[in-house]
């Protein structure tokens, strides 16, 4: 992303980062290079789901895993007994992205055809939360996926909380790209007979199916709701060009 400067949040003091620009510097169409850190913040909290790679002995896993932002940095959480969970435990260095695919871009020719998005990557190495820390990670994560859900729920037992591994990631090394533009064609295609433009994508909860051991009459209103709300505060703006 340049030699473009970020800010992070230390404790209560504001500290300026700069951004490696040999690793983030964004080459392909830096154009679409987004360098303040409220549209990072802003697209991973819409993100539900981070692919999170790693090397192990030389082999380049890449995993799709939930993901929720607490402050200044990008919580993961999974099984003591994963493989990937103890690889990142043991600091090897990590990149995650996360993509929240906006619309399909239809042009007049399959060349010119893409899609408008929003996405970030996220370099460094992942930190283990424990005690008080990993509780309050597991109920971010709860309340990005689910919103409102961790009130309602029993706490985690001791046992849970064993197996489980919480991971923040700090975010200090980045790079956000954005393409939300209509479709580019070339002017010799402007004549075709065909229909261009961008159809709108977004993610909305359906119909709930309850658990096929339900034993309470209790409605899932309130958990669609929550789902539909973040889904809305997710949604991109309408683009200036529409």
């Amino acid at each position: 992303m340049g030699d473009s400067v970020g800010f992070h949040v230390v404790g209560a003091a504001i500290q300026e980062a700069v951004m490696d620009s040999s690793r983030t510097r964004i080459r392909r169409l830096p154009e679409k290079a987004v360098t303040d850190r409220a549209t990072l913040h802003a697209v991973l909290d819409a993100a539900l789901v981070a692919h999170v790679a790693v090397v192990d002995e030389g082999q380049p896993y890449a995993l799709p895993m939930a993901c929720a932002r607490s402050g200044e940095q990008l919580l993961l959480h999974g099984s003591t007994g994963s493989r990937l969970m103890r690889t990142l435990d043991g600091g090897a260095p990590l990149c995650a992205t996360v993509t929240v695919l906006d619309g399909m871009v239809v042009a007049r020719s399959a060349f010119e055809s893409s899609m408008n998005y929003r996405s970030a990557m996220v370099l460094g190495t992942a930190r283990r939360l424990e005690g008080p820390e990993a509780l309050d990670g597991l109920r971010a994560l709860t309340d990005h996926l689910i919103p409102g859900r961790w009130q309602t729920l029993r706490p985690p037992t001791r046992k849970e909380l064993a197996a489980t591994l919480v991971l923040a990631v700090p975010l200090d090394e980045w790079s956000v790209k954005i393409s939300d533009g209509p479709p580019d064609d070339d002017p010799a295609d402007l004549d075709a007979p065909v229909w261009a433009g961008v159809v709108p994508l977004t993610m909305t909860p359906g119909p709930p199916l309850d658990a096929p051991d339900l034993r309470h009459e209790v409605s899932p209103a309130t958990v669609v709701a929550a789902l539909a709300a973040h889904a809305q505060r997710s949604a991109p703006s309408r683009p200036g060009w529409a």
